[in-house]
């Protein structure tokens, strides 16, 4: 199969994901694109020549483009293609097509500097099952927290103790905050103590910063446009952080783990490194380090330096799947605990 057939899968395949995820918009927009970008502007020369792999699991080339066009739509550069955005009517996606074609032919240049950037969604729903994670944590160790976040973004899940929680009728967190989370629930409630998070620190190739509006921008347009209860999490998120803008290091993640963690060893503080829907796209070697060093880390830790690996991640048989290993100077130290199961968007929990 040669290359831009490959790519014009890509796109196929996205769509599919999207309707899948609830976005008919973005499927449409994708399914058209696929089918009728061409090498007339630089943009579809970039995309159809692409040298990376272009799905999902590899440079999301689909998604770059549809985060483009969203960004561009929503700072009011491109305004004959806006009115085929929500809250206009979903169309077909051969005209959703070719007025974004039209658009591409328009904003060019603006649109293949988005194509160097990868989406970063910073799904702020995750902090639902990150934050019960944390509270497992918080019970076991009975210590205040260190968290360390691998795939920050913009590091609005590092403000996870800061939102406010219903699961099953019960309130959690912070009761008065800006932002809600109250994902459908299944199974029992897990016992768990409020997180007090005393220090809070995250990584990402290349981070954003919310006090940037070029970088709030570009957070919001990786949100599909038709997911308005997703943007509108976004944005609160947003205005919580900005009171305490979280600490976002620009670097390789297994550099950082051997660096950032191996330093941060206090008495009486529990070390939690943490990750959701990131993991999947580390190089095979940098995961390789990064087990190594916590495993090296996990067997010098004790009651009173505890270490903690909390993860939501994509498991091929079974899903995403929040999971934890904890080292405190036991025995079994490091056993991987199944917690939870919950889709990528964390709209339901099934608790274990």
């Amino acid at each position: 199969m040669d290359k831009e057939t490959i790519i014009r899968q890509s796109f196929s395949s996205q769509a599919k994901f999207c309707a899948d995820l609830g976005s008919p918009f973005t499927a449409n927009l994708l399914e058209g694109l696929g089918k009728n970008l061409d090498r007339s502007t630089k943009v579809g020369r970039t995309i159809l020549n692409w040298n990376g792999q272009p799905d999902a699991f590899g440079d999301a080339i689909a998604l770059r483009l549809a985060g483009a066009l969203h960004g561009l739509v929503r700072s009011g550069q491109l305004k004959k293609l806006e009115k085929f955005y929500p809250p206009f009517p979903l169309t077909s996606s051969k005209k959703l097509a070719k007025a974004a074609v039209i658009a591409i032919s328009e904003a060019d240049d603006e649109i293949c500097q988005w194509l160097t950037y990868a989406p970063q969604t910073n799904e702020v729903a995750r902090s639902a099952l990150l934050y019960l994670g944390m509270r497992v944590i918080a019970k076991k160790t009975a210590l205040p927290l260190s968290i360390f976040e691998l795939g920050s973004s913009a590091g609005l899940n590092l403000m996870l103790d800061k939102f406010h929680y219903r699961f099953a009728g019960q309130e959690f967190g912070a009761l008065d905050s800006k932002l809600t989370l109250a994902p459908k629930w299944s199974g029992k409630l897990p016992d768990g103590d409020n997180p007090h998070i005393i220090n809070r620190r995250g990584c990402d190739l290349n981070p954003l910063d919310i006090e940037n509006p070029a970088h709030r921008l570009r957070l919001l347009s990786y949100i599909w446009p038709d997911q308005q209860e997703r943007l509108d999490r976004a944005k609160a998120a947003i205005e919580i952080a900005l009171n305490e803008p979280p600490k976002l290091d620009k670097a390789d993640g297994a550099d950082w783990v051997e660096n950032v963690i191996d330093n941060n060893r206090e008495n009486g503080v529990a070390r939690i490194l943490f990750h959701s829907i990131t993991y999947q796209y580390f190089p095979k070697d940098i995961k390789a380090r990064i087990v190594t060093h916590m495993e090296e880390l996990g067997n010098k830790a004790s009651k009173q330096t505890p270490l903690a690996w909390l993860a939501f991640e994509q498991f091929e048989d079974q899903g995403a799947c929040l999971t934890l290993r904890l080292w405190q100077g036991n025995s079994n130290d490091g056993d991987l605990v199944l917690l939870a199961k919950a889709g990528a968007h964390v709209k339901e929990i099934n608790w274990l």
